[in-house]
């Protein structure tokens, strides 16, 4: 039987990483996830995302959605045609499939996530 996830009561290794170069647009802030679920069909990830001031370019695959919802810091989204939002604590927001833009991270970060990565042909 399938259990519950509780994030409070786990505490996954952490994996760490950095923009790329190529998508840096202020500073090489270090980001650190832990994943708290994965669904065994792969297309279903959540956890816990850390990340220190800087900004990238970002470009979401299709098919690939993301919830966050920030427990601490403060984020900026900016869209390709220059739209900016400002997420801080308690705030949420999806990121949809296709949407490319600038993520800023204003100031030291803690988010909950939620990915869905659909397969083209799965019906999801």
């Amino acid at each position: 039987m399938p259990k519950l996830t509780v994030f409070s009561r786990q505490s996954p290794p952490a994996t760490y990483d950095h923009p790329r170069p190529d998508r840096r647009v202020e500073g090489n802030p270090l980001r650190t996830t832990h994943e708290h679920f994965a669904a065994p069909q792969g297309d279903l990830v959540a956890g816990i995302w850390a990340c220190e001031p800087g900004a990238w370019r970002i470009a979401f695959a299709e098919g690939k959605d993301e919830f966050f919802c920030v427990i601490e810091g403060r984020i900026r989204i900016t869209d390709s045609d220059g739209e900016a939002t400002e997420f801080g604590p308690g705030e949420a927001g999806v990121i949809p499939a296709g949407f490319t833009g600038t993520f800023a991270v204003l100031e030291a970060v803690r988010k909950h996530y939620v990915v869905l990565e659909r397969v083209a042909g799965s019906g999801l």
